[in-house]
């Protein structure tokens, strides 16, 4: 796939229907199951523990001692997911520039910012509004290599990694959305076009994902 960024003419069950534990358990198994995650943690008493594993014997058999220990994998993971579900649902909220360049930075940098005609190297992911993807750097394998500020990309990407008009400069190791207008992408030429199709459709606002890695 051609780059386009150098092209300028051319996004937990909620309910668990399988008890845990043997088939006498009472009508809040939930509760029992609480119980048990007891043996994660040192000084806890073992008595409701034994309770669920073994038979009137004294042995436990191999089924329950499964049954026991898939059951205390189930609630832990379940209780560690909802922290992890909330970072990743964090929304990246955009703040749009007097340019119509909007930008939101998902990571901030902890490296030197570029420097106009400074040769850098930036992955990046391309998409349509729409969420389509029309160009991704990372699966080439390659990060994309260009002189900032020189004209060799579009004109929201200089500005969108400099800064400027209301944009900050990105910092070597940053990460950060754009949401290019027309004007600061391929306009009413679009790009890719051919046969009467075109992978980016005149005056389409485009959406990139870009990580500045630094100069290259």
């Amino acid at each position: 796939m051609s780059s386009f960024a150098l092209s300028l003419g051319i996004k937990v069950p909620t309910k668990i229907s399988t008890p845990c534990g043997s088939s006498s358990s009472s009508s809040k198994p939930h509760i029992k199951i609480l119980d048990a995650t007891a043996i994660r943690f040192p000084g806890q008493s073992q008595k409701k523990i034994s309770s669920h594993v073994h038979h009137a014997n004294g042995s436990p058999t191999r089924r329950e001692v499964i049954g026991f220990g898939l059951c205390i994998g189930l609630v832990g993971g379940i209780l560690q997911a909802h922290p992890a579900e909330a970072v990743g649902a964090t929304p990246c909220e955009l703040t749009l520039s007097p340019s119509g360049l909007a930008f939101c930075d998902k990571v901030v940098g902890f490296g030197p910012q570029a420097v106009k005609g400074q040769l850098i190297k930036a992955h990046y992911v391309g998409k349509l509004e729409n969420g389509k993807v029309f160009d991704s750097s990372y699966d080439r394998g390659k990060p994309l290599t260009f002189r900032v500020g020189a004209g060799e990309v579009i004109k929201g990407w200089d500005l969108g990694i400099l800064g400027g008009e209301g944009v900050p400069p990105m910092l070597a190791g940053g990460k950060r959305t754009l949401k290019l207008p027309p004007e600061l992408g391929y306009g009413m030429r679009g790009a890719g076009c051919k046969g009467g199709s075109c992978i980016i459709p005149p005056e389409s606002v485009l959406l990139f994902d870009v990580e500045f890695i630094g100069k290259a």
